[in-house]
């Protein structure tokens, strides 16, 4: 059966990895068994993904990210070149905690900026927004903006990723779906 995925070259698949129809794979990866990539998902180059690790469908992940144990994005997550992921809260090179991974979850059309490190136990909401270098150390709640080290909540975004603003009745409006967004007690959702 011929495959329903492009495969660089020089990319390296493992047996045993489920990889859906429409996916392209660059250059100098590497997705080990047992990982689960969905389908129309682009891995750029020097990507590894790990054992264990589950992506939707049409999840971009720019070049020289590492995906490890634990990390589960949902369709449509986007990550920027170089993200961090960590899957052990205390990992020390000489005690061995392979049963200890950590989950990390990125729910659907959520953006993580280049360079931004996702500790492992965090759980980033749908359409939240993770500025480039940002270090998220605390669950981000949907549609929300982070940026820094710690990671601070500074605002709030759309699902078309614009800065949302508010008026006194917690109404916003996408300026590119005009899509109407509503803040109320600290969370915010599509009207």
């Amino acid at each position: 059966m011929d495959k329903t995925y492009y495969c660089h070259e020089t990319a390296i698949i493992d047996e045993g990895c489920t990889i859906g129809k429409g996916t392209r794979i660059w250059h100098f990866s590497h997705i080990m068994t047992g990982a689960v990539i969905g389908r129309l998902c682009n891995i750029g180059q020097n990507v590894f993904i790990a054992s264990g690790v589950r992506l939707g469908a049409n999840v971009k992940v720019q070049n020289n990210v590492s995906i490890y144990t634990g990390v589960i994005c949902e369709d449509d997550v986007f990550l920027g070149p170089s993200v961090v992921f960590t899957n052990i809260i205390n990992p020390r090179s000489a005690v061995v905690r392979k049963d200890k991974y950590t989950g990390t979850y990125i729910r659907k059309g959520a953006t993580v900026g280049a360079n931004a490190t996702i500790i492992c136990g965090n759980e980033i909401g749908a359409y939240a927004f993770i500025g480039a270098g940002a270090v998220v150390t605390r669950p981000v709640l949907p549609y929300a903006l982070v940026v820094g080290n710690p990671a601070r909540h500074v605002g709030w975004m759309s699902e078309y990723g614009h800065r949302l603003h508010f008026d006194d009745k917690g109404i916003a409006i996408c300026p590119e779906s005009k899509e109407v967004y509503i803040l109320k007690d600290g969370q915010v959702m599509k009207r």
